[in-house]
């Protein structure tokens, strides 16, 4: 009796397949290899779509190119988040001046 797979796990499958070659991921997963290198080829021909993020070790970053990239968001985020926290610190100011002036009207009121 023939197994049924969904797109999700036959995506994943030619994802580790391009990774570490058709045999071994078939040989991982536990499915046979013509299984495998049908979905292979299904995406060669357009029948399986897998997305973005599939590389092929030659089109994947090289792990210089990847370590600037994670830097260049790092560096990105901490200017992010000293913006927010200042910003977050000036409305907590500007909140304590309003509440303390909105309690010196209530009390010239009385």
């Amino acid at each position: 009796m023939a197994r049924s797979y969904d797109k999700e796990y036959k995506v994943q499958a030619v994802k580790l397949a391009r990774e570490i070659g058709g045999d071994k991921a078939a040989k991982e997963l536990g499915i046979p290899k013509g299984t495998i290198h049908a979905w292979l080829k299904a995406v060669r021909e357009g029948r399986l779509e897998v997305g973005e993020g599939s590389h092929t070790p030659g089109s994947a970053m090289s792990l210089t190119e990847e370590i600037t990239m994670l830097r260049r968001q790092v560096k990105e985020l901490e200017k992010a988040n000293r913006r927010l926290k200042e910003e977050n610190e000036f409305l907590e100011e500007a909140s304590a001046f309003f509440a303390a002036s909105r309690r010196k009207s209530v009390r010239s009121k009385e």
